[in-house]
């Protein structure tokens, strides 16, 4: 027979299992985002995973506190180094995603005709100097 007691139980068990399968789509989601945006800056997410970090009241771009899922993960430049970033979720929606400092390489732009090397205008200047004395 079905008491109210067995009944309070089964509730509170399907409560957490729904809590449980909501928690997860977030998580996806959030590892969804971070992934784009690895890609987006030409990053490798590591272990392709986000870790709950925290849940707490943050507060949003209008500076109302709300409450916000905070996850951790891992990414590389190069592979041989970890560096840590953070994603900070409002429910589904993405607020910020932070980035540890990480070395990155500065691509030189494309030389046009008409650059002129440092060297070469500094040999060509003191020629021109040379010659005036």
């Amino acid at each position: 027979m079905l008491t109210l007691e067995n009944l309070f139980i089964l509730m509170l068990l399907a409560s957490g299992g729904a809590w449980l399968w909501h928690n997860h789509g977030l998580r996806e989601k959030a590892l969804e985002r971070v992934k784009q945006h690895c890609a987006k800056l030409d990053l490798e997410l590591l272990d392709e995973a986000v870790a709950l970090k925290r849940i707490g009241f943050v507060r949003d771009a209008n500076g109302r506190k709300r409450l916000a899922r905070i996850y951790n993960f891992e990414f590389t430049v190069t592979g041989e180094q970890r560096h840590p970033g953070t994603v900070t979720q409002f429910g589904a929606h993405t607020m910020q995603i932070e980035l540890a400092p990480y070395p990155f390489e500065i691509k030189p732009a494309p030389r046009s005709d008409n650059v002129i090397e440092m060297q070469q205008w500094r040999q060509e200047h003191n020629r021109w100097s040379n010659d005036q004395r």
